[in-house]
């Protein structure tokens, strides 16, 4: 056993400092005034520098050319060393890192003197008698940890020994299995006490083990610990003080989230059954879109499951098309698109041996190798012995690229479904190229199934450069979410799951993963009940990826119209889902820029309430909407709690709460309790049914200002990549109120040409209705009559049942406006 108790020597590099203790050495970095690295190994040498999931270095890495077009390479801030009673200290501008000599341990201190972070000191960093290495890591009374990756149960992870690995996960458990598909090493530590946030990411992508006070010595008190099986301790340090900083600062590092199509906020149909039918599938897809339309209920795609794929034996053999299913692809695809539906196809990395193009893969030199290098490496997959393609090779990329042009793209499919991409090889010392250092799978096992998504991103760009491709993922790594949408894999229909699945999203997004969601339904095991169908729906309309998809395992299929008497609930979810979609792509793109969630746990928006730290189910959709779903079966009447800090408006009832207060509210089948915070902008637009097809051409905005608020509306094409090029449009809305009223700032930035031709405001009156509306500098004219005002172009009415005014106009060509809300009384009594 080694264990790092003494420090023996400190090497200023000026870019960097070495440490050396009589246990393990240690490079510093200070990253920038909110990252430092601290990077041990207890090797003699420090291995080849070699990270897939940074995209802010400083410091030569065997990634950076394949990651030339991410990845910013930054000069860190200069080490000034100073000596101290027990040691010495650096400072990065906003934290001072503490090296401690006698007993060794790292400290890390805010510029206000709060200790943010502190090693177990005689404890910090130990390596067993089996080469397992382990960061121990001091712990208050009041700490709450958030984030881990995909991970079952509540959203604070106190008391849970978590294990790092992917694993296909068939039928999991949302509230108690572990691990599930993807790993992401990261997490939040929450100090409720003195109300700071910090974040410990480990680049490390052997598997591992997170305790977070499970664990218990006496000896040592309160302590978490990080354990991996091999590689370096490669911690990067992340500030805060808030969880919302620590989030954007951890996407700084690891990359912010992908700008995927529009069309991929809408649902997604997708079923396992329709594939699996002898015959003529492509026919029964075809009026599975049909059948939507007739109704009513939006569609903008469909996940085709890997069915399409089985060859005369049965087995999935990827890349192939069954001809029986579906007899012309090409002209499968063309007639979904004219229907306003991707067709996004199941791809897996697994390569069958019996399957025709293995030897071609062979002949590329494509796959994972044995551990002596000479062979192929064979494992278990679905359907029997496979290679593996090793991404991680440009030869394996090359060959999987081709696949899909040849395959996919040249018949018009601009969207991919990565799945079964765990890389459940069991041997760990069976060996990848790893961009010319040559590692074992072992070393790089997870970091694949994010490079198969840049892969298959990158083929479709090079056949189509100007495509904006659509990519989905079961599993990942840290960083996963530059280059793919995601879903947490083979849910089981039940009660918990639909619940439990709600804070396994949370902290996906508190994990750098904006863009996540779960099959709607459950996956595996029987039909869900009616209510529990309808619950589902209506929870996961708010999920960034919706999609209904099954695999029954009593001969059923769950769609949208299972049970006719309910359809008229997930018609009404589904078409609600779509009035939201200018909110939520203006959401992907503050994700995309500033690292966001879509979904967030309420103690992301209102950290300084204690009542919400431990608040697993209840979320807010952006800042502005909290959303309590009706998720417990049988429920005639919901708690809701009310974050402090702010008022509350119940979007049903047009009641307004105050904060900080539980409140019971009726529910009913069709209920989707839903409340704006005080201080809010919502963008939205009725009456869209397809988001390929149909332009948002008309914009209602919901605003409530009792706060003063802003939030940029963001606009392109929603499906090429010229938005890169500039082509983009963001719409800053700031509402102020005023002595007497309310004021509507509209600032425009980006070369996009709008699409949209008629703007609406709906703005909350708690109090008083509006005497006048005031339009850069005009007056508009005020109806009384609401069936005269629905037919006018121009104009404002106060409905009085909402309270809410209703203004209506041509949108204005001017990059810049005002709209004025007079709220002053006028005297009808005097003369």
């Amino acid at each position: 056993m080694k264990v790092s108790s003494k420090l023996l020597n400190v090497t200023d590099h000026h870019d960097y400092l070495d440490v050396a203790t009589d246990g393990a050495q240690f490079r510093v970095y200070l990253l920038d005034e909110n990252i430092i690295r601290i990077r041990g190994t207890f090797d003699q040498e420090f291995a080849p520098e070699e990270s897939y999931a940074l995209v802010k270095t400083a410091w030569d890495d065997a990634a950076d050319d394949l990651l030339a077009d991410e990845r910013q390479r930054v000069t860190p801030i200069a080490i000034d060393l100073k000596t101290t009673d027990d040691g010495y200290t650096v400072n990065n501008g906003k934290y001072t890192l503490h090296i401690h000599a006698d007993p060794f341990y790292f400290e890390i201190i805010d510029e206000n003197g709060h200790v943010v972070h502190k090693d177990l000191a005689k404890r910090s960093f130990v390596q067993d008698n089996l080469g397992r290495s382990f960061h121990y890591s001091s712990m208050g009374d009041h700490d709450k940890f958030y984030g881990f990756g995909e991970k079952s149960g509540k959203l604070n992870k106190f008391k849970r020994r978590m294990r790092m690995h992917n694993t296909d996960s068939l039928g999991w458990n949302a509230k108690k299995s572990d691990p599930l598909y993807k790993m992401i090493p990261f997490y939040i530590d929450f100090d409720t006490q003195a109300n700071l946030a910090s974040g410990l990411f480990y680049n490390n992508m052997y598997d591992s083990v997170f305790d977070m006070d499970c664990e218990h010595s006496n000896y040592w008190l309160r302590y978490s610990y990080f354990q991996c099986d091999g590689g370096d301790l490669d911690v990067f340090f992340i500030g805060g003080p808030t969880i919302k900083k620590v989030v954007e600062h951890y996407t700084d590092l690891t990359g912010k989230t992908a700008m995927m199509p529009l069309p991929s906020l809408g649902y997604m149909g997708s079923t396992m059954f329709y594939t699996e039918l002898d015959e003529h599938s492509d026919d029964a897809i075809l009026d599975f879109v049909d059948t939507c339309k007739k109704n009513g209920i939006p569609c903008d795609g469909f996940f085709l499951s890997s069915g399409y794929t089985s060859g005369e034996d049965g087995k999935r053999y990827v890349f192939n098309w069954n001809k029986k299913r579906f007899p012309d692809p090409a002209k499968f695809v063309a007639e979904l698109k004219k229907r306003g539906v991707l067709l996004a196809p199941n791809i897996k990395p697994g390569i069958l041996t019996t399957n025709p193009i293995t030897p071609e893969f062979q002949q590329k030199n494509a796959y994972v190798k044995t551990a002596d290098g000479t062979a192929d490496e064979i494992d278990q997959y679905w359907g029997g012995p496979a290679h593996f393609v090793d991404f991680t090779s440009p030869n394996g990329r090359d060959a999987w690229g081709q696949k899909i042009i040849d395959a996919l793209a040249s018949i018009g499919i601009t969207s991919l479904w990565n799945d079964n991409n765990e890389f459940e090889i069991n041997d760990d010392s069976a060996t990848v190229d790893a961009d010319g250092v040559h590692q074992t799978i072992g070393a790089v096992k997870p970091i694949m199934s994010t490079l198969m998504a840049k892969t298959g991103i990158n083929a479709l760009k090079q056949y189509d450069p100007n495509v904006r491709p659509y990519s989905i993922n079961r599993a990942g790594f840290a960083g996963i979410q530059r280059y793919a949408q995601t879903w947490a894999g083979d849910n089981y229909t039940s009660w918990t799951n639909v619940k439990y699945n709600i804070p396994t999203i949370l902290g996906m997004g508190l994990s750098g993963v904006a863009n996540q969601g779960c099959d709607i339904g459950g996956f595996d095991g029987p039909l869900p009940e009616p209510e529990l169908f309808v619950r589902w729906v209506q929870n996961g309309i708010f999920q960034p990826r919706f999609s209904i998809h099954s695999c029954n395992n009593d001969n059923t299929v769950t769609e949208p119209w299972t049970y006719p008497a309910y359809t008229k609930y997930i018609r009404a979810a589904i078409k609600l889902r779509y009035t939201l979609v200018p909110y939520f792509y203006s959401l992907l793109y503050e994700a995309s820029t500033k690292g966001s969630p879509i979904m967030r746990p309420l103690v992301y928006e209102f950290q300084d309430d204690p009542k919400v730290a431990e608040e697993s189910f209840e979320f807010m959709l952006g800042s502005s909407l909290l959303v309590a779903n009706v998720v417990d079966k049988g429920q005639t009447e919901k708690d809701v709690y009310l974050p402090a800090g702010c008022r509350w408006l119940d979007l049903k009832t047009a009641q307004y709460y105050d904060g900080g207060q539980t409140i019971t509210v009726p529910v009913d089948l069709g209920s989707i309790p839903m409340f704006l915070r005080t201080g809010s902008i919502v963008p939205r637009s009725f009456g869209i049914d397809n988001l390929h097809n149909d332009v948002i051409d008309h914009l209602n905005v919901l605003v409530e200002a009792s706060q003063d608020v802003d939030f940029t509306l963001y606009e392109d094409d929603g499906v090429t990549n010229d938005y890169k090029q500039g082509q983009s449009l963001r719409t800053k809305l700031s509402a102020q109120a005023t002595a007497d009223g309310v004021t509507i700032d509209v600032a425009r930035e980006g070369d996009y040409p709008t699409q949209v031709k008629t703007m609406e405001f709906e703005v909350c009156c708690p109090t008083m209705a509006p005497l006048s509306v005031n339009l850069a500098g005009r007056d508009l004219p005020r109806f009384l009559n609401a069936a005269k005002f629905a037919d006018a172009e121009e104009g404002w009415y106060f409905d009085g049942e909402k309270r809410q005014v209703i203004i209506r106009y041509a949108n204005l060509d001017a990059q810049s406006y005002q709209l004025g809300i007079n709220f002053s009384i006028k005297d009808l009594i005097s003369i």
